[in-house]
């Protein structure tokens, strides 16, 4: 880990005009909900590939560890889109790589947390891992999955994230909230470079006993 970067989150967030429209701001709740836990935490809010290619300049000269991208991605789960943008990974990758050595990047976004989004970005960039759902995630749940997750990796341990400690409590924050997850965490000895794990909820059957929801 590089002893310079600070153990906080920078969002950067960017939706339709609907979802403006209806202040579905979810990336600027998680923030408020960081601040009252005493994280000092950065938001922005984006609306194009331009903007998105400074503000990640920002986050990389502020020293911040962690990553939140709050936005949509496509069905096909090969693009992130801003709000007037759509950005193909192949074009994603070269934006963010360069300012995502010894950090960790979690993604907000439907169907982007995938094995092509890992392609493009974790080879040759230092990142350390990748985490958001593996396919939709709801606005009702979205925030508060996303701060409850923040909240017990932070009390778990307020400087640093371990590998298996986000594994854990991303399985127990997942199982609460319902939501399929995809891990995708740096792997020198695989010959891609990475490894994905899907974290599927723990739900209970009717007998009581806890099964995987795959």
């Amino acid at each position: 880990m590089s002893k310079s970067t600070e153990s906080e989150v920078f969002i950067i967030e960017s939706l339709d005009f609907d979802d403006e429209k209806q202040k579905r701001f979810e990336g600027h709740i998680i923030s408020q909900i960081l601040a009252l836990s005493g994280k000092t935490c950065e938001y922005y809010y984006i609306r194009t590939k331009r903007e998105l290619e400074e503000v990640v300049k920002i986050f990389s000269s502020s020293q911040y560890r962690y990553l939140h991208l709050s936005c949509h991605g496509d069905e096909n789960g090969k693009a992130m889109h801003t709000t007037l943008d759509r950005i193909p990974f192949s074009d994603l990758s070269p934006i963010l790589r360069p300012h995502l050595r010894d950090r960790r990047l979690f993604v907000s976004a439907c169907s982007m947390t995938n094995d092509a989004l890992a392609k493009h970005l974790m080879p040759q960039s230092g990142c350390y891992s990748i985490l958001g759902p593996e396919k939709t995630i709801d606005f009702k749940d979205a925030a508060i999955f996303w701060a409850s997750l923040y909240h017990v990796l932070f009390t778990a341990d307020s400087s640093v994230m371990k590998h298996e400690m986000i594994r854990v409590k991303a399985k127990q924050t997942a199982s609460m909230y319902r939501v399929r997850l995809n891990y995708i965490r740096r792997d020198k000895a695989s010959e891609k470079g990475y490894a994905l794990t899907p974290i599927a909820p723990t739900v209970e059957k009717a007998s009581g006993k806890a099964s995987s929801n795959k």
